[in-house]
């Protein structure tokens, strides 16, 4: 069986009752709305990929301006590849605000869009569940950064 760690880094950034997001093609192709963020390049330190990744994908620079927690997840299988895979993301969470550049889409990257959404919008919004989970850390703001009772999707199991 393969084994596969991911570490990524994505920002929260909120501002007048709106956060800022980005919009990816779901494995079947349909849009939806993620995290600005992504993975860690070998050798990165996750404070300077939220900033690179937050960049590339909507034009802002942002400070980052706290860690609201980390989440894992695990998939096990993948029929898409048609092959055993074990496959561990780690996403670290930060509370990003803009201070410069300007909303702009990302070309030619694994998003296509950003935007500004309300909040209280987001749940109407087809969305990755890591942009829930983000939210959760950011309002409850646990102080140990692990949100307790995260639902843990369906392992996937081939046989």
């Amino acid at each position: 069986m393969r084994r596969n760690l991911r570490v990524a880094a994505y920002a929260v950034c909120v501002r007048d009752g709106q956060i800022l997001l980005a919009r990816s093609p779901a494995p079947d192709g349909t849009p939806e709305w993620v995290l600005p963020g992504g993975g860690m390049e070998h050798g990165e330190d996750p404070y300077d990929t939220v900033r690179r990744e937050v960049t590339e994908e909507t034009g802002y620079r942002i400070e980052v301006t706290g860690l609201l927690g980390v989440d894992s997840h695990r998939l096990v299988g993948d029929p898409r590849v048609g092959r055993r895979r074990d496959h561990q993301g780690l996403r670290i969470v930060y509370e990003g605000e803009i201070t410069g550049g300007e909303l702009r889409y990302e070309i030619g990257g694994s998003t296509d869009f950003a935007a500004w959404h309300d909040v209280d919008a987001v749940p109407g919004l087809v969305r990755v569940p890591m942009v829930d989970i983000a939210l959760r850390l950011w309002r409850e703001r646990p102080p140990h950064g692990h949100l307790e009772d995260v639902p843990v999707p369906p392992q996937m199991n081939e046989e």
